[in-house]
């Protein structure tokens, strides 16, 4: 790793696939956490670290995942994980936890994180949990695969679910991804029991202005959409809609494709929007402000 590069999520993945790429002597797409952990000791990023000991159940049932620090040897590290947790999100909370470990071990010697704060790296949780999410995001789904497998490609959930089954992550965390990198105005809308939990957007719709109208609060699902609708529980196709049904500044002619996904019981639900192409509005700097999308083309270009 460079030295004038910070270590952060991004910094950390993009040095790790660097070590893997070399090893492997190509593109890594799938990830093998154990190599990444069984490697991490002894190296610049597990510094005066002798092992992290496979991952165990959690004996925690309030937590998704811990990492902790053995009071009688300060070489040894463990993870826990929810015993009840799917593979993918099993996978992501052990990336989550290795995310801690490389960044912020210094700090403290355990960590215990809820679902909310693994999965979703939502503003509300702590500034390490979303670090430990953006770390987990990118060794999971590094940003160049992902980049090149969406490219000049017409998205619909069906392509963003066979993504997800390549990295074995989860469905959700891929759309999450898959916003952060795509070229197109999108937006990514998470339902709880028919409320809005957040809100991602493309850096596309971030740039023209391209948000939900807000009629409420907290919002429910617009009337006239998929999300709206609960005789219809999948539309993996999508179906095309005026944008200005969901964007209210949205010109009348132009048009948007609503996708929904419901789980099990219907009381989560995930809508995606693709909005077709609009030119930046100059008056709005705002999406300059924004993290780097491209955090390993950048890291590496600065090498």
């Amino acid at each position: 790793m460079s030295s004038g590069a910070p270590l952060n999520g991004f910094t950390a993945a993009a040095t790790i696939l660097k070590w893997l790429r070399a090893a492997h002597g190509q593109a890594v797409v799938r990830v093998d956490l154990d190599q990444v952990r069984e490697g991490l000791p002894g190296s610049p990023l597990g510094k005066d670290v002798r092992v992290i000991k496979p991952p165990m159940p959690s004996p925690v049932e309030s937590c998704e995942g811990m990492l902790v620090r053995n009071p009688k040897d300060a070489a040894e590290w463990g993870i826990f994980v929810n015993r009840e947790a799917g593979p993918e999100r099993r996978r992501f909370t052990i990336a989550h936890e290795l995310g801690h470990f490389v960044l912020h071990r210094a700090r403290q010697g355990s960590f215990r994180c809820d679902k909310e704060s693994i999965h979703f790296g939502l503003d509300t949780s702590a500034v390490i949990e979303r670090e430990a999410d953006e770390f987990a995001s990118n060794i999971l789904m590094p940003g160049d695969v992902l980049r090149d497998a969406i490219a000049n490609r017409r998205i619909d959930l069906k392509v963003l679910s066979d993504l997800a089954k390549t990295f074995e992550v989860s469905f959700e965390a891929l759309c999450i991804r898959f916003i952060k990198y795509t070229d197109q105005r999108a937006i990514l809308l998470h339902w709880d029991n028919g409320f809005l939990k957040y809100e991602w957007r493309s850096k596309s719709a971030v740039r023209t202005r391209a948000r939900i109208r807000r009629t409420s609060d907290p919002q429910e699902p617009l009337p006239g959409t998929l999300a709206a609708d609960e005789s219809v529980a999948q539309a993996w196709d999508g179906i095309e809609l005026p944008a200005s049904r969901w964007c209210a500044e949205e010109a009348p002619y132009m048009k948007l494709r609503e996708f929904k996904h419901s789980y099990g019981a219907r009381d989560r639900v995930l809508t995606l929007l693709v909005l077709e192409g609009a030119e930046p509005r100059p008056w709005d700097q705002s999406w300059q402000d924004g993290e780097s999308f491209d955090s390993y083309d950048q890291f590496v270009s600065n090498e």
